[in-house]
């Protein structure tokens, strides 16, 4: 038999937890801010038979006691009376209701023989890297799902159909359904990030500047950004893989490994991409140097015919040079002038030969 962590159902959990532990925070823009008014509350259920939807939390309990049920409950934008509400239909320890409310800051999960508790998170990428919580609680007979209205589960592609051919498979068959968008959707995120990677090298090589090198650090900061989003869910479908839970079917530990194959994928892609943008900061560093190595040869070059005609100029002395100007002054002024020219000339030319200047 599987031992059973401790859950939010017995105790918090402590930070030396290894389960918490191996869950890194997550960078999260959006948590669950309630809208005015309270969110949308929309419950789908599938009683053996027939599949029914409706708005509203009436009748979660009432549903949920029939044999045979399976609810999907949505949240989206809720307030706390709704989550409230929801958590006491459903019997779930108030703690769970807490979490949900303040936002985990982390992908984790949370098992006992009663439920499953899991925060992931949504990825979009706008002008930069923004991450969306979404809270997943998986009981006996039923899916509840906590978010903000950023997300709309309703709309993808596992549902184009309804959610009745879903549903009709259980709970655990809606938890992968969901999740699975969720990975899915990352790669045109990973995608997105790669051709901003691209384009920077290209610029790195070609303008390295301040900006460029803001850029740069921006996008680092994205990709750490998304592997901490990333890499706990992976943990958590090791955990959903490789442990015998009551609340998942056999049958749907292959749905599951898809999506453990999918985060793999993705984790293997963000890594690659920090590496390339760390090489990235090395060209540019190389490229900078570079420049600072040219400036300072031209500048070197310069110096040196300053520094001819300095020298032939307190050789031969500049007190006559108003009588030169006045056309009086001897020959040998004009020839020092002119072989004083010459020189330098020469020197330009033999500097820009060898490119120094």
């Amino acid at each position: 038999m599987q031992p059973t962590p401790k859950t939010r159902n017995q105790a918090s959990p402590s930070e030396n937890d290894p389960q918490t532990d191996s869950a890194q925070r997550a960078p999260v823009v959006d948590r669950h801010h309630p809208t005015p008014g309270g969110g949308r509350l929309r419950v789908g259920s599938w009683d053996g038979t027939d599949y029914s939807e409706w708005e509203g939390g009436d009748d979660i309990a009432g549903r949920l006691a029939r044999p045979g049920t399976h609810l999907w409950i949505d949240l989206s934008g809720p307030s706390p009376d709704q989550v409230a509400h929801v958590t006491k239909a459903l019997r779930l320890h108030p703690l769970i209701a807490e979490d949900i409310l303040e936002g985990n800051q982390r992908s984790k999960i949370e098992v006992t023989d009663e439920l499953i508790h899991i925060v992931v998170f949504v990825l979009r990428y706008d002008e930069e890297v923004a991450a969306t919580e979404v809270d997943i609680v998986l009981g006996e007979g039923f899916l509840l799902t906590v978010h903000d209205v950023e997300w709309d589960p309703w709309t993808t592609h596992h549902l184009r159909d309804g959610v009745a051919p879903i549903l009709r498979h259980g709970p655990d068959h809606m938890l992968w359904a969901l999740v699975d968008t969720i990975v899915d959707d990352y790669f045109p995120l990973i995608d997105r990030l790669g051709d901003a990677i691209d384009d920077l090298q290209d610029t790195v090589v070609q303008d390295a500047t301040p900006r460029t090198l803001e850029r740069l650090f921006r996008l680092k900061r994205e990709l750490i950004a998304v592997r901490r989003a990333v890499a706990p869910i992976r943990e958590i479908f090791n955990q959903l893989t490789n442990r015998d839970l009551a609340l998942i079917d056999a049958a749907e530990i292959l749905y599951f490994r898809d999506v453990y194959d999918h985060l793999i994928r993705v984790t293997d892609e963000v890594d690659n991409y920090r590496e390339l943008v760390s090489g990235t900061l090395d060209v540019y560093l190389s490229t900078v140097n570079n420049n600072l190595s040219l400036i300072m040869k031209r500048l070197t070059g310069i110096t040196v015919i300053l520094a001819g005609i300095g020298a032939i100029a307190g050789i031969f002395g500049m007190s006559e040079a108003g009588t030169a100007f006045a056309g009086s002054e001897a020959l040998g002024f004009w020839l020092v002038t002119a072989f004083t020219v010459a020189a330098a000339l020469a020197v330009l030319w033999y500097l820009r030969r060898i490119d120094w200047i």
